[in-house]
């Protein structure tokens, strides 16, 4: 299970824009919404050096959060956040209510292991290209894990780790699986870094170039030959 997450909230009488910017800019505050479950949507403040102070820890992102509205807790996890567009501070939060006996569909971050001890990596001399960084999976949230591990340690040069080669927690599935074999995305893979690729077309274009140049040579003797014979 993951951490345990509070967030304060008020609920929001004022809205529209001007509203907003008033929050934002005079009380440090910020807008956001919480809805489902066959409920209303709720407008609600936040403070929002404590939605960002929230946001440090990764695992908020993939927790059952406790929303606390006027003393009321709700479940919710966060659905979407709109950021400042140059200087990437929240702006709005929208979070999504939850019923702890209904599957939830949750974006998890991945977390890689074993890198430098990868076989690929440590033997074969090539480098770590990682595809994705979260996934995103279906269970019910007794089970939503604050991050999947991605083992890398056996990965040999050329390997590919696939979507389904992930361990998930049980009673958690993949969604992406479920649209067919053809969606077993790539997560991570092992490939030569570029510098040995480059060494190998700079070998390629010398072999070339000392065929070019012993064509070359041998037909310049060849026309010595003849202008001898004359």
């Amino acid at each position: 299970m993951s951490e345990s997450f509070i967030v304060v909230a008020e609920t929001r009488v004022d809205e529209g824009k001007g509203a907003s910017r008033r929050l934002r800019r005079l009380e440090g505050k910020m807008p956001a919404v919480i809805y489902g479950t066959d409920q209303d949507a709720q407008s609600l403040t936040l403070i929002r050096k404590d939605f960002e102070y929230m946001l440090e820890n990764e695992a908020c992102f993939s927790s059952i959060l406790e929303v606390q509205v006027d003393g009321k807790s709700q479940n919710a996890i966060i659905k979407d956040i709109q950021r400042h567009p140059a200087k990437g501070f929240p702006m709005h939060a929208d979070f999504l209510r939850v019923r702890m006996d209904q599957a939830i569909k949750v974006n998890v971050p991945l977390h890689f292991i074993n890198e430098e001890q990868c076989t690929g990596v440590k033997l074969g001399g090539g480098m770590i290209q990682k595809q994705a960084t979260d996934i995103e999976i279906q269970c019910l949230p007794k089970d939503l894990p604050e991050y999947l591990e991605v083992d890398m340690l056996e990965v040999e040069l050329g390997g590919i780790v696939h979507l389904s080669d992930i361990t998930l927690p049980e009673g958690a599935i993949a969604t992406a699986l479920e649209l067919g074999d053809d969606h077993d995305l790539a997560i991570a893979s092992v490939i030569a870094p570029r510098g040995i690729k480059d060494d190998d077309e700079d070998e390629a274009s010398a072999v070339a170039e000392g065929d070019s140049e012993s064509s070359d040579e041998d037909a310049a003797d060849g026309d010595a030959g003849e202008g001898n014979e004359d």
